[in-house]
């Protein structure tokens, strides 16, 4: 997508709040300017930017432990059709549950702090990632394989140079599908037993403290979050997959 089309984007919902905001004239729907304002005053004072931290520093941690652990697990699966037929209904009844529902639960088994948010958001992340590296391993050719066998390649061969770069594109696309999901969550999460984290901010200046400049800056600032990862997603697509991005 073209830069200037994202920008394009961005005015057209900045004019479309900003015309909400004075046909609606009311304290619960500041102007974006009056937003803005707001938002660079909490960021000079260090105040948002720590929330903001604590939130990119737990999707970020999520993020890595399930890819180190859902993309071997996937290749695994799907390389073995065994292991697959043993593990395929457990996937199949974990897969579809929200795992939002189960935010309680990790709550109370792993108590306040940077834990049991990074927990929910891992488990979001790896099986959206576990069962796309997985159908994209058993999707391989076989005389692709057996070829790359001939050659006296052993598994560890094989890993490297066939399962890893065939699964590279899954692993990728299942991090787009699941940016808006992990984010959502997360601001679920932060809700409960913290006072940290963008989720926490929007709240307390929401319900609590009736700031609602502030309430807005924080879910711009959550939005950047999401769409920084969404992006960071896409370089990293085109650095270790540029036979996708070719036309």
């Amino acid at each position: 997508m073209k830069r200037r089309d994202l920008l394009l984007a961005t005015l057209a919902l900045l004019v479309i709040w900003e015309i909400l905001a004075v046909l609606i004239h009311r304290q619960i729907l500041p102007t974006p300017l009056a937003v803005l304002a707001t938002l660079g005053t909490e960021l000079l004072r260090g105040n948002l930017t720590l929330h903001f931290l604590a939130s990119l520093w737990r999707v970020l941690a999520s993020t890595l432990l399930a890819v180190l652990t859902a993309a071997p697990a996937g290749m695994l699966l799907g390389q073995s059709k065994r292991l697959n037929d043993l593990f395929s209904p457990v996937i199949y009844l974990l897969y579809p549950i929200p795992k939002v529902v189960l935010v309680p639960i990790v709550l109370l088994f792993f108590g306040i702090g940077d834990l049991p948010k990074i927990i929910i958001i891992f488990l979001i992340l790896f099986f959206q990632i576990l069962v796309l590296v997985r159908d994209s391993a058993a999707g391989l050719r076989p005389e692709l394989i057996q070829s790359v066998r001939s050659l006296g390649a052993g598994r560890r061969a094989l890993f490297r140079f066939v399962y890893l770069p065939a699964s590279l594109p899954a692993v990728l696309t299942a991090l787009r599908q699941s940016v808006g999901t992990a984010v959502a969550v997360l601001y679920v999460a932060e809700l409960f037993a913290t006072q940290r984290g963008l989720g926490y901010y929007i709240y307390l200046n929401g319900s609590t403290l009736f700031n609602y400049p502030a309430m807005y800056g924080g879910v711009v600032m959550m939005s950047l979050l999401g769409l920084g990862l969404y992006f960071g997603v896409d370089l990293l697509e085109r650095r270790l997959c540029p036979w996708k991005t070719k036309s």
